[in-house]
C-alpha cells in the first residue's frame, strides 16, 4: 500500500545533484541517494487515501451498552513528525492527542498510533493532519464524535525565517459532540493540557 508507484530513483538522484549544483553546493557521492531515500521514507503514504489507511489498520471490537454513557476514549501524546508541504521543512516534537466517543465499536489502541504515523508520512500541514485523523477515526470507529489536539515545532520557524526556537504551534480539530457541546470540548482540552 505504500507509495511505490512510478518512482524513478535514478532521475530523482540526478535532480538532487542538479539542485545542489545550481546552488554551488558540492555533495558527497552518497548524498543524493541518501537524500532521495529520506524523502521517500518521509512521504511513503503521500498517494495513499485516508480510506486506504483506515482499511489497512482496521481492528475494532464490538461493545454493548457503551454508547448511552457517552464516555470519551482518549489516546494522548502520540509522538511523531512530518514534513511541511510549504518548505519541505520538518514539523517535529509533535505530540498528538485523539479522543472519540464510541458508537458500538472501539478501536485497537495501537491502530490509532499506526494510523497517525501513516497520515504524517506525507507532505502535510498541521491543520490538515487533524482533519485527516478525524476522517480516518470516523471511518474506523463509525463515530462522528472525534477531537484532535496537535502541538509541534516547525523548523521553518525555529531554524529559518523568524529563527525563534521556543515557538510551538497548537491546532485543534473537532467533530460531532466535541464541536457542539462545550462541556465535552472542555473535558477534552483539560485532559490534553495537563502537561
Amino acid at each position: 500500500m505504500r507509495n511505490n508507484k512510478n518512482i524513478d530513483i535514478i532521475s530523482a538522484q540526478e535532480a538532487v545533484k542538479k539542485l545542489f549544483n545550481s546552488l554551488s553546493i558540492t555533495l558527497t557521492n552518497e548524498t543524493p541517494e541518501r537524500f532521495v531515500n529520506m524523502i521517500r521514507d518521509f512521504t511513503q503514504y503521500q498517494n495513499v487515501s485516508n480510506k486506504e489507511i483506515a482499511k489497512s489498520v482496521q481492528k475494532t471490537f464490538k461493545i454493548d451498552n457503551y454508547t448511552k454513557s457517552k464516555n470519551m476514549v482518549l489516546t494522548k501524546n502520540i509522538e511523531t513528525f512530518s514534513l511541511c508541504e510549504h518548505h519541505i521543512a520538518l514539523m517535529y516534537n509533535m505530540k498528538i492527542s485523539i479522543a472519540y466517543v464510541p458508537q458500538n465499536f472501539v478501536l485497537g489502541l495501537s491502530k490509532i498510533v499506526r494510523a497517525v504515523g501513516m497520515i504524517c508520512k506525507r507532505l502535510q500541514l498541521q491543520e490538515k493532519i487533524g482533519n485527516d485523523i478525524i476522517e480516518v477515526m470516523s471511518i474506523l470507529t463509525k463515530s462522528l464524535d472525534v477531537a484532535v489536539h496537535i502541538k509541534a515545532k516547525h523548523s521553518c520557524i525555529t531554524a529559518r525565517g523568524a529563527n525563534n526556537f521556543p515557538t510551538e504551534t497548537i491546532t485543534t480539530n473537532f467533530a460531532g459532540i466535541f464541536s457542539q457541546d462545550n462541556t465535552t470540548k472542555k473535558l477534552f482540552l483539560n485532559s490534553v493540557s495537563t502537561d
